[in-house]
């Protein structure tokens, strides 16, 4: 999987490619991690266009980012959803509490 992060002032974009599973989860938890830790971020775009995959270590990964953006007083939206990926995060209840936007452009729009 790739990760690959932009910062917008405030906000940090999050561009996933490849597979999100019990393989990679940890990948994609240390990069955002260490990148919410810094004081200048508050909110989190996850852009999923590229991403071919996610299990429920994903969900695991993108529930624990969202708790530590929500504990710095800020949003986290999804963007880029496939079917097959906006259907694991339903079951996984993910998206009665985070929003999902048409494009990237758009989720920085609703943030």
């Amino acid at each position: 999987m790739q990760v690959q992060m932009f910062r917008r002032k405030k906000d940090l974009i999050v561009r996933l490619k490849g597979e999100l599973d019990h393989h990679t989860a940890i990948t994609f938890r240390r990069a955002v991690e260490t990148e919410l830790k810094k004081d200048t971020i508050q909110n989190l775009v996850l852009n999923m266009q590229n991403l071919t995959f996610m299990d429920s270590s994903g969900i695991g990964a993108i529930l624990g980012r969202y708790k530590q953006v929500k504990a710095k007083g800020g949003r986290i939206v999804i963007c880029g959803l496939n079917k097959y990926n906006k259907k694991i995060l339903e079951i996984g209840g993910l998206l009665k509490i985070i929003p999902v936007s048409s494009s990237e452009r758009q989720a920085l729009k609703n943030l």
